[in-house]
């Protein structure tokens, strides 16, 4: 089994393997293209992104700089999807982004790990676990997801928060390991932040209702 069959199976590999190397430097080109652009160059930023991940859909913002290990090869990303500065995709396993997902600055979502065991370790072998983010999922800025976690749709991971297990749908969740602080209420139809009410023009145009 070569290397690179070990990497797509999930096991412990050698990530400095020749064939995968040169597969990732053509990846890394690009990403250095799409890095390089000019503010005022959306179109050519768009065409990068298509090139860069495995799939992207319509409506997507990525703001440079933007890091990842494939450029994005490894990352199925839905519509709308908006992210901030410094949005980092350690995409050597598979990253699969949901709709409408927003990224504040400095995220960090991992999907590659090395073993426990040092003997492994010292020869910087390492594996993949796949990550999950659902639709409309908001994760504030310096936020860090590891390797082989889910958060469910419609969910908040608070700023700062290490994602260190999976996060159920329609929650708010924060901190350091990540934990689920509460569920998202019919509160937060009246309230956008602490007891700032949301404006009356807001609810009509979001149709609200009274509250």
């Amino acid at each position: 089994m070569t290397e690179k069959e070990r990497m797509k199976k999930g096991l412990i590999y050698d990530p400095a393997d020749g064939e995968i190397l040169a597969e990732q430097s053509l990846c890394l080109e690009l990403l250095y293209d799409f890095n390089s652009t000019r503010p005022s160059e959306t179109e050519k930023r768009a065409t990068l992104l298509k090139k860069m991940f495995g799939k992207i859909g319509e409506g997507c913002y990525i703001e440079p700089p933007f890091r990842a290990n494939w450029a994005g090869k490894n990352v199925f990303m839905g519509d709308k999807v908006y992210a901030n500065f410094n949005l980092t995709l350690v995409d050597d396993g598979n990253i699969f982004i949901g709709d409408k997902v927003m990224f504040g600055p400095n995220v960090t979502v991992a999907t590659a790990n090395h073993p426990i065991l040092p003997s492994l370790r010292e020869r910087a072998y390492q594996y993949n676990k796949d990550v999950r983010i659902g639709d409309n999922v908001w994760i504030g800025a310096g936020a860090v997801i590891v390797p082989g976690v889910s958060i469910g749709d419609n969910t908040v991971i608070g700023a700062g928060s290490a994602v260190t297990k999976d996060i159920p749908a329609n929650v708010v969740a924060v901190g350091n390991p990540c934990r689920v602080l509460r569920e998202i209420s019919d509160r937060d139809k009246k309230y956008f932040y602490k007891n700032e009410k949301i404006d009356d023009e807001l609810k009509i145009i979001m149709n609200l209702g009274k509250q």
